[in-house]
């Protein structure tokens, strides 16, 4: 393909992370167009100096025919929000929200086990506020909204996949403009709604792994990434350890306290009921409530 057919991606997948995007990524390969052997590219948040030629081409064996997307989590970076205005004006935006106390205890047992820290939840949230700034729903959301328009922007919510992922899936597919499809021949998609179960067995060799991953991802090795995953050399080195214990109670509420500012705001900007974020009694193994709020 030519420099002149590349085509920049008609839709964004921009998380934040730990609401599915994973499992969105995997639902659309073969429906759609996508990154040749890697779900993240990271080009708009932190490769965006290889150059635009270099974006474009790992969309070069995509489907012409067929819609074309990537899915990464750009959520929360204002940068990437700029460049993405600029370079694809008229795409097509997909969030997924989650509640930010489980979205926020998620990504900490990411970080732990790629060994970016050894620090306990609540400390880990007082010293990253990447963590905490990406929960900041509404002030990003209102921001993609300017940029892109409503119509443009389709927000979802977590709990919704989990509840029923055949017509999360529909609203997806409606939203980018391909015809609905069953999942039941998909694959892995049973394994990406994913959550961390246990520590690594050693913080000095998931770090290591990480160090090389991110070298391997930053010299395009996609297939290399791919082949360890498949022999479970990732599994191996950033798992194995102690089981990650539950928030107790306690916990639960003085996060959720932390971020109730930001849930009523995203309360007010979508017009919507999220009471079971802000209460840990009523939170826990329910479904979000989504029912317009009454009018007054």
């Amino acid at each position: 393909m030519s420099r002149d057919q590349l085509r920049w991606p008609d839709f964004l997948g921009v998380g934040p992370p730990r609401t599915g995007t994973t499992w969105l990524h995997r639902a659309l390969i073969g429906r759609v167009g996508l990154p040749l052997n890697v779900k993240e590219i990271n080009f708009f948040d932190v490769y965006y100096d290889k150059g635009t030629d270099w974006y474009l081409s790992h969309f070069r064996r995509a489907e012409p025919n067929l819609p074309m997307g990537e899915v990464c989590n750009y959520f929360a970076f204002p940068k990437a929000r700029e460049r993405i205005q600029k370079h694809m004006p008229g795409c097509r935006i997909i969030v997924t929200l989650r509640d930010p106390v489980e979205r926020a205890y998620s990504h900490y047992k990411l970080m732990r086990c790629r060994a970016y820290t050894k620090a306990g939840f609540e400390e880990f949230l007082a010293t990253r506020p990447q963590v905490t700034g990406a929960n900041r729903y509404a002030f990003h959301l209102a921001d993609w909204f300017a940029r892109f328009g409503r119509q443009r922007v389709l927000v979802c919510f977590y709990d919704d996949l989990k509840k029923d992922q055949q017509a999360y899936f529909d609203r997806i597919c409606d939203f980018i403009g391909i015809a609905r499809a069953s999942l039941d021949d998909a694959e892995g998609l049973h394994d990406s709604v994913n959550s961390f179960s246990s520590l690594p067995r050693s913080h000095k060799l998931a770090q290591n792994a990480r160090h090389l991953r991110v070298y391997l991802k930053r010299n395009r090795a996609y297939r290399t990434i791919n082949l360890l995953a498949h022999a479970g050399a990732w599994e191996f080195c950033f798992g194995g350890g102690p089981l990650y214990p539950r928030l107790t109670p306690e916990q639960d509420t003085r996060v959720r306290e932390r971020f109730r500012p930001d849930v009523e705001a995203l309360e007010d900007l979508l017009k919507l009921d999220l009471s079971l974020w802000k209460h840990s009694e009523e939170s826990r193994d329910r479904s979000l409530s989504t029912e317009p709020l009454a009018a007054v």
